[in-house]
C-alpha cells in the first residue's frame, strides 16, 4: 500500500469516529458481522487490515440508516445494494419505506430502542454460519459461559466471541481454557458498575447517557492495559517483536483459522488444566 493509498483510505478506529456521531451503536464487531455477511467489501492493507474508501464508508451509512430508520432487515438491505436500488437516505429509489409483508413478515416496527436492539440481534442459524462452528461447538461455548443468548437470539457480541474462539481453536484452544478469559471480563465489569454507579443513582437519561460514556471510556482503558501487559509478558517469556495487530486482525498463521473446525480446539493444549 503506497502513501497515497494509505491517506485516502480509513482504518476500522477511524471509520468508528466518523459515524459513531450519527449512529452510537457502531462496533467493531457490527462491522465485522456486515463483511461477513457480504453486505461490505472494505480493502486490505499488505498487512491484512481493512481499509475503508469514501464509497466504502457512504455504504455503511446507508446501511445503518436503513436499519435504524426504516427496520430493514439484513437481506433486503443486501439485495438493494446489489441492484443498486437506494438512495443515501437508506430507503428505495421507490420511495416507499419497506414491505416488510413481502420479504417474509420480518419487519420490525417502532420508533423505541428496543426495536433498534432487535435489530442487532442474529439467529442461531446466522451465528453458526458467520462463526462458522457448528452446533456442537455453540453448545460448548454457552456452556462455559463465553456466549450467551437473549431467547433464541444472539447478540453481536456472542457472533464476535463465536469467532474470535473459533480461530482460537485452530492454535489448539478448547472453550475450557477461557474460563478464566470469562471470570476476567466479569470482574472488569463489576470495578466499572461499581465507578458509575454513583452517577446512576441520579436515575435521569442524562445521567444514564453520562453513565453509558464513562463506562465505555473505563472499558476502554482496560482494554489498554491488558494489552499493554499482555506485550509486556511476552517479553518477559523470552517472545519480543513487533506490538500486537489492532483488534480487528485475526491471525492465520495457524492451520486455516477461516475454515470451520471438527470441535473446538479438538488438539488441545498439553498441559493445561480443565
Amino acid at each position: 500500500m503506497n502513501g497515497q493509498f494509505a491517506r485516502a483510505y480509513l482504518g476500522i478506529g477511524e471509520v468508528l469516529t466518523e459515524l459513531r456521531a450519527e449512529f452510537p451503536d457502531i462496533s467493531v464487531s457490527k462491522i465485522r458481522f456486515l463483511e461477513s455477511e457480504g453486505l461490505i467489501t472494505p480493502a486490505r492493507s499488505p498487512s491484512g487490515y481493512r481499509r475503508f474508501g469514501p464509497a466504502d464508508v457512504e455504504q455503511l451509512r446507508f446501511i445503518l440508516t436503513a436499519q435504524r430508520d426504516h427496520y430493514l432487515p439484513l437481506r433486503v438491505i443486501k439485495e438493494r445494494l446489489e441492484h443498486g436500488d437506494y438512495d443515501e437516505r437508506g430507503a428505495g429509489h421507490s420511495g416507499a419505506g419497506h414491505s416488510g409483508a413481502g420479504q417474509g413478515g420480518t419487519e420490525q416496527r417502532g420508533p423505541d430502542h428496543g426495536d433498534r436492539d432487535r435489530t442487532e440481534m442474529v439467529s442461531k442459524r446466522d451465528l453458526l454460519d458467520a462463526a462458522r462452528i457448528d452446533e456442537d461447538q455453540l453448545a460448548e461455548l454457552e456452556a462455559h459461559g463465553l456466549v450467551r443468548r437473549v431467547g433464541r437470539l444472539y447478540g453481536q457480541d456472542a457472533l464476535d466471541v463465536a469467532a474470535t474462539v473459533s480461530a482460537l481453536a485452530s492454535y489448539g484452544v478448547q472453550a475450557r481454557h477461557l474460563r478464566t478469559v470469562r471470570t476476567a471480563a466479569d470482574r472488569d465489569i463489576s470495578l466499572i458498575e461499581q465507578l458509575v454507579a454513583p452517577t446512576l443513582r441520579q436515575r435521569s437519561p442524562q445521567a444514564r447517557n453520562t453513565a453509558s460514556r464513562t463506562a465505555r471510556e473505563i472499558a476502554a482503558l482496560l482494554l489498554r492495559l491488558h494489552r499493554a501487559m499482555l506485550e509486556s509478558a511476552l517479553a518477559d517469556a523470552g517472545l519480543p517483536g513487533d506490538e500486537l495487530p489492532e483488534q480487528d486482525v485475526i491471525p492465520r498463521s495457524a492451520g486455516n483459522p477461516g475454515q470451520p473446525q471438527s470441535g473446538l480446539g479438538s488438539r488441545g493444549l498439553k498441559g493445561a488444566s480443565a
